[in-house]
């Protein structure tokens, strides 16, 4: 990112969430972006997951400009390049946790067999093999998440965003969590954590601190 800015107009007060932000993230990296409410964290996370764009300045993924890219051109970008994980696990109630790893893979146009290998895989990375055709209310919290990042990974992307990955868990699930993350991270995975977590913030080896819609800190461990 080069001078990025992200401006919002709330009544008439134009709100600057981004203001004139600089960050190279290099490929395989772990980092946590961390910072109070209204500090442009989530802002920043949408704009590397082009999600949202910027109202001005520059950013380039893989050494692409993607600034001016149309709806399309961006959310093909996204499928091939980018995996989210939310606080909430937005899992298909009535579909099995097999179903749900498979359905980006469905979308994209990927052929059967191919599509159950890659499920089979991803369930097993994650430790639900065993589960993969329970459906969500039959799982618990901490296996809706890794349905859920099995889900994010199952296209192999080379970015993974997550936004308050184990927001909704408990402690000890939300450390199996983090470790099944830190593990596709070990693998090369880009790891990109948005978290009001301390904690878990402070694992990551380089920890970004927004305050006021600028980059405050950056520290690497």
């Amino acid at each position: 990112m080069r001078g990025v800015v992200r401006t919002f107009q709330v009544g008439d007060q134009t709100v600057r969430a981004l203001d004139g932000v600089d960050l190279d993230i290099e490929a395989g990296e772990y980092v946590s972006i961390m910072g109070p409410s209204g500090s442009g964290k989530s802002t920043m996370l949408n704009l590397i997951g082009l999600l949202d764009r910027p109202t001005d300045g520059l950013y380039a993924l893989a050494g692409q400009d993607v600034t001016a890219l149309d709806d399309d051109q961006r959310a093909r970008v996204r499928g091939e390049r980018i995996g989210f994980i939310f606080q909430a696990f937005h899992l298909v109630p009535r579909l099995t946790a097999a179903e749900n790893v498979e359905l980006p893979l469905t979308l994209a146009g990927i052929a059967p067999a191919e599509r159950r290998r890659r499920v089979a895989r991803a369930l097993e990375a994650v430790g639900l093999t065993d589960r993969a055709h329970h459906v969500p209310a039959q799982l618990s919290g901490g296996q809706r998440q890794r349905v859920a990042i099995a889900r994010a990974t199952v296209t192999e992307p080379a970015v993974l965003l997550a936004d308050e990955p184990t927001g909704n868990l408990d402690r000890a699930s939300g450390h199996d969590v983090v470790r099944v993350l830190e593990d596709l991270n070990a693998r090369g995975i880009t790891l990109i954590v948005v978290t009001h977590d301390a904690e878990m913030g402070g694992r990551a080896r380089r920890r970004i601190r927004m305050v006021d819609g600028r980059i405050a800190e950056d520290a690497r461990a």
